[in-house]
């Protein structure tokens, strides 16, 4: 699955992920976007894997954001651009399975 978000006036930021069982599996963030230290993509993918698939966009942001280490600076993206790419890659995965 693949979703992404141009967030305004910022940068893209997309994510790949396969859905197992209701769950986000082998989740891969990327992306136009900074981010200090670039280390963190680890710790926020690792906060996505096994995600149950029927969270909210403002749960998904939640749960990447309680990940972020401290004093990570995201430039040009934030936690809830990346939970709307999230739902976006799980909104076409519904809409493709009931058409």
């Amino acid at each position: 699955m693949h979703g992404s978000y141009k967030t305004p006036g910022g940068k893209l930021v997309a994510v790949d992920f396969d859905l197992d069982s209701g769950r986000l599996n082998h989740v891969v963030l990327h992306g136009v976007f900074f981010l200090l230290p670039e280390e963190a993509i680890f710790t926020i993918t690792e906060a996505l894997e096994g995600m149950p698939a029927d969270l909210i966009e403002s749960e998904i942001a939640a749960r990447v954001r309680a990940a972020i280490p401290q004093g990570t600076e995201m430039l040009g993206f934030s936690p809830e651009a990346i939970g709307i790419a999230v739902q976006r890659a799980l909104v076409q995965e519904t809409d493709s399975n009931n058409g």
